[in-house]
């Protein structure tokens, strides 16, 4: 019988597991030990493991980080949270001049094996300043790797391969996922950086979900298979390095990519994904591209806002029926109940 954890549980299983396999893991952050235990992530690892291992800290991001960078200089692992990706901007200084750098900067003398956990994404009305996905910002810089993980699987796997690593990595979590459920080995696995992974096959379209737009993505092909659409869905799941050798694969066979992705088109993920796209496919074949995202305004703070900001399954499998067949005939599915999206409540 198959084991099924939530994204949440695999997230905590991952971290206690590399505690107690590898004592120089450490965690900690803002709320880390606070009774939810960010939505239940450090459950039980500071009863486990002491205060010397799993602790609290101020809200002061920078310096944080800072500390958080010291100690692995110093030959600790820590996973340092950040509960919020729209406040890792306080600490830009120490994650792209210090964190990314060091290690070219002293000849490979020194390593930074830091993980960095991080929250993004909508729901609970959550606004402007606190639902922002930024890390297309951390791709940028030689030196990060960025991870974003859908399934549980995925999140645990990708967790210990974060954790072993000896670069900084930033992890990503949408909050939504975390309430995902789905099959997660007992056992230490990892999920290795730098390779994409085929969801679903199909022939007519790729489509590209980044984090929780890989869900939406599934959702579109199945609305897809409707109308006699069979799409490829694609989970690049670690963004830096990105795998595009598999993605380009199934673009070559179907010729049209749609990118979903959890932030703004401008210079995001998504439009990275869509230009190697080209650039490795130009003078083989003709494709055609589209790039879906955030509306170009500010992060909307209610929930009949956020629906219209944010694509969904049903979005993409309209734009992808454009796609297919050349944009004359406009269809937008029925909403389906048992495609409906799963919502988040809130930490309180």
């Amino acid at each position: 019988m198959k084991r099924n954890l939530s994204y949440v549980e695999a997230v905590r299983e991952a971290s206690d597991q590399e505690m107690d396999r590898d004592k120089s893991v450490i965690v900690f952050g803002l709320d880390v030990d606070d009774p939810k235990a960010i939505q239940g992530t450090t459950l039980g690892l500071v009863q486990k493991y002491g205060h010397e291992r799993v602790f609290g800290t101020p809200l002061s991001e920078d310096a944080m980080t800072g500390a958080a960078i010291g100690m692995a200089l110093a030959g600790l692992r820590p996973i340092h949270i950040h509960i919020r990706m729209d406040f890792m901007l306080l600490a830009m200084n120490q994650l792209v001049n210090i964190a990314a750098k060091s290690h070219y900067m002293y000849g490979g003398q020194v390593n930074i094996p830091l993980v960095v956990r991080s929250m993004i994404g909508k729901s609970w009305g959550q606004g402007a300043q606190h639902s922002q996905s930024l890390y297309s910002f951390f791709m940028h810089v030689p030196g990060l790797k960025v991870v974003a993980p859908t399934t549980p699987y995925d999140a645990k796997g990708c967790l210990i391969e974060a954790i072993r690593d000896n670069n900084p990595v930033i992890y990503i979590e949408h909050r939504i996922l975390h309430f995902q459920k789905g099959y997660v080995p007992e056992k230490l696995y990892t999920v290795g950086s730098g390779k994409a992974r085929v969801t679903v096959k199909g022939k007519d379209i790729t489509l590209v979900g980044i984090s929780y737009m890989q869900v939406e993505c599934q959702r579109a092909a199945r609305y897809l298979e409707s109308v006699g659409i069979k799409a490829e869905v694609i989970d690049p799941i670690w963004l830096s390095p990105l795998d595009i050798d598999t993605i380009a694969a199934s673009v070559n066979k179907t010729g049209r990519l749609i990118v979903a992705d959890n932030d703004w088109i401008t210079c995001g993920a998504g439009s990275e994904i869509v230009s190697e796209v080209l650039e490795k496919l130009q003078g083989k074949r003709e494709i055609k591209v589209h790039r879906m995202g955030f509306a170009p305004v500010t992060c909307p703070p209610t929930p009949p806002l956020e629906k219209l900001f944010y694509p969904d399954g049903r979005d993409i499998a309209s734009a992808s029926f454009d796609l297919v067949k050349g944009g004359k005939n406009k269809w937008v599915p029925d909403e389906q109940i048992d495609l409906k999206e799963i919502e988040f409540k809130g930490p309180f």
